[in-house]
């Protein structure tokens, strides 16, 4: 029984890398695709946002002497290259999706429209959203965020190699204990960072919870769907 009727699902760029330094690990995509098959299966409705800092990071490329409008466009083309790969993955997996870009780039996606994403996710299938918000200056974690309030989603899972928000970065301070929950204030308090200021301020002020969890451990995107306690819940 699924906890959620229709979730954001927002994966990292850098996690498609897998045991790679670069690109894209064809091994790690087709074990997301078998997850999101899972939770597909159950009848959730799935939006999905992926980054592209397995390709290009724009920010990165500003402090190595890029314009940074350009860098950032950069960085939305890379989102749309890691879209079209789990798409093509997910299809192969028996999953029917579609890739919809902020930017006008037919035939390689279908420009983005709320009604539209609305349709796709209603026939059951999977939209991904690519290209961020069409705009420089603003991270996949805010394109995420702004996608997740645009289609009323239930919450933002958010996927990375961590299995949830620590009181300092696990992998540098072995003290570090973690949160089950914490609101957004605490968030802002505390200085954690979850994802970038702008985001994190858009789903509080429109109420999107948002769960992070460790999306690298086969199994856990049906368990965070389930609503087994795994990872940490992010309220008002």
């Amino acid at each position: 029984m699924a906890k959620y009727n229709r979730v954001l699902l927002k994966l990292s760029g850098e996690s498609l890398m897998g045991e790679q330094e670069y690109g894209i690990d064809q091994k790690r995509l087709k074990e997301y695709a078998t997850q999101i098959k899972e939770i597909v299966d159950l009848g959730v409705q799935l939006g999905i946002v992926i980054g592209g800092g397995n390709i290009f990071r724009g920010l990165s490329g500003a402090a190595n002497g890029f314009d940074r409008v350009k860098g950032d466009q950069m960085g939305m083309l890379a989102t749309v290259i890691n879209s079209l790969a789990l798409n093509s993955a997910l299809q192969a997996s028996g999953v029917k999706s579609r890739v919809l870009t902020a930017i006008r780039m037919e035939p390689v996606g279908e420009f983005y429209s709320k009604d539209k994403a609305i349709e796709i996710l209603n026939k059951g299938e999977v939209a991904i959203f690519s290209a961020g918000t069409g705009n420089p200056y603003f991270t996949t974690d805010t394109g995420s965020s702004l996608r997740g309030i645009e289609i009323e989603a239930d919450a933002m899972l958010k996927g990375t190699r961590v299995d949830g928000i620590y009181t300092a970065d696990p992998e540098k301070d072995p003290s570090a204990t973690k949160f089950d929950e914490i609101t957004f204030d605490e968030i802002y308090n505390r200085g954690l960072k979850v994802m970038d200021l702008t985001a994190t301020t858009m789903c509080k002020e429109n109420k999107l919870p948002i769960v992070v969890f460790n999306m690298d451990i086969a199994g856990n995107l049906k368990k965070v769907i389930s609503g087994e306690n795994i990872g940490t819940l992010v309220h008002n």
